[in-house]
């Protein structure tokens, strides 16, 4: 069985539900406390052993890059002041080897993974979406990364949803729910609550496969003309099994403003040096 060492990020969305901010700020670069979002992604990719990054941008996405690259003059600044921060601030850009690939069209996730095909190459790969934040202890990557080792099928992230959510995700519908991962058996995409097979969705991360790139190329376009990832999953499911892992762990909408908040204030009160603070001042919040 082949190891998974490239992770792809998908980051090329516009990210319209944080306008007006994001027409000068990429999303997956809005700050959760001192570093933007895409960087809990790359970390926790990193700290489980992936050792290349393929982050899928488009126009505008200028920041991303800067982020992660080497800025030799702050860090002379940093230096000469003694600064405490130095040393992390030089780790970001040694975290990992970092490829972009550009989007030229927002033609949906499918086409997004797609665009990384010629770096991954015949190997299986994990695909991050930014914008879902899962903090957890095993980590979420640790999870899905040892149920790979363990069958070698393609798995992804799920988790238990409220109903009214249903029409925003990709539903999963599973065999017997009892044994851990369940075997999917079909996606819909963004059901009719009536129509929603389970209250399992998909979030990510997901593990796949290299032969999701040759289904993905056959994928017709689905809704609004885009690909979709879940359309190639249902066409893989034909010929590879595809597991779901409900992980456990902390999870976070990134791509709404209240998301935003809430990890904002969720890693800042696990953050020794500002927890004590955080939670004097909601304490003393007169709500």
């Amino acid at each position: 069985m082949q190891y998974v060492r490239t992770a792809v990020i998908a980051a090329a969305g516009h990210g319209t539900r944080f306008l007006p901010i994001a027409k000068a700020v990429p999303k997956e670069m809005l700050p959760l406390v001192n570093k933007p979002v895409i960087h809990y992604a790359v970390e926790q990719a990193c700290n489980a052993g992936i050792e290349r990054i393929v982050i899928i941008t488009s126009r505008g996405k200028q920041a991303t890059e800067d982020y992660f690259d080497l800025n030799p003059d702050l860090e002379s600044v940093l230096a000469q002041r003694e600064h405490p921060y130095l040393e992390e601030f030089k780790s970001i850009s040694r975290m990992a080897d970092i490829i972009y690939v550009r989007q030229s069209e927002q033609l949906g996730l499918g086409h997004a993974v797609l665009q990384a095909k010629k770096v991954v190459g015949n190997e299986p790969f994990i695909v991050y979406l930014p914008d879902e934040l899962i903090l957890g202890d095993p980590s979420v990557t640790d999870q899905l990364l040892t149920s790979f080792k363990e069958t070698g099928s393609s798995v992804v992230g799920v988790a238990h949803v409220n109903k009214s959510d249903l029409p925003r995700f990709g539903i999963i519908d599973i065999e017997k729910a009892d044994a851990i991962p369940y075997s999917i058996n079909k996606v819909i995409e963004k059901p009719s609550i009536t129509d929603a097979p389970s209250n399992f969705a998909i979030t990510g991360p997901y593990i796949f496969v290299p032969e999701i790139f040759s289904v993905l190329q056959s994928t017709k376009p689905g809704s609004g003309g885009e690909i979709q990832l879940t359309d190639a999953m249902n066409l893989l499911l034909k010929e590879k099994k595809i597991l779901a892992y409900p992980y456990t762990g902390d999870r976070f909408d990134c791509g709404n403003p209240i998301g935003l908040l809430k990890a904002a204030v969720h890693i800042a009160l696990h953050e020794p040096k500002y927890a004590d603070e955080i939670k004097s001042w909601l304490q003393n919040l007169k709500i």
